[in-house]
């Protein structure tokens, strides 16, 4: 399943629109007034199902993922020189980085490869295609990019 996430143009708090294959709105991503990104994830609907919140006083970038009001883990950003390094606590997933922070690969010591990640170039918004095996990891796969672009962009201020 793949999923296009596409940041939209002129808003004022983040705002993303979430597609599938077929370029049919899956889920809705707005972000919300908050001493750090506070991020709810809305499902076709207009229901909101997920969020992801920015815990401020950490000393490296920290964001909590939550379904629903149920806090299912975090995403932090690690210590590194070259290629970004992040450590997740969430049903045994990791993530690695490429050098320029474009692609990314979700993994899993036992069901391998969750989900793929690459940003797409040229674009003047962010804008990712999101691969993922199994299409009910994909809400939490797609929290797990929100994190990434929320501290990255966090960086660039």
């Amino acid at each position: 399943m793949k999923l296009l996430f596409k940041q939209r143009y002129f808003s004022w708090f983040d705002r993303y629109d979430i597609y599938n294959e077929a370029g049919q709105t899956v889920y809705t991503v707005k972000g919300e007034p908050s001493w750090g990104h506070l991020l709810r994830v809305y499902d076709a609907k207009g229901k909101a199902i997920a969020a992801v919140k920015e815990k401020v006083l950490s000393f490296q970038p920290k964001f909590e993922m939550y379904l629903g009001n149920d806090y299912i883990g975090s995403i932090s950003k690690a210590f590194s020189f070259f290629a970004p390094k992040f450590n997740i606590d969430y049903n045994g997933w990791q993530i690695d980085g490429g050098f320029f922070e474009w692609d990314y690969s979700i993994h899993s010591a036992a069901r391998g490869r969750i989900a793929t990640v690459s940003k797409e170039l040229w674009k003047l918004n962010d804008s990712y295609v999101i691969d993922v095996n199994d299409p009910q990891d994909a809400l939490c796969a797609l929290m797990l990019v929100l994190a990434i672009d929320a501290e990255k962009c966090s960086r660039r201020k």
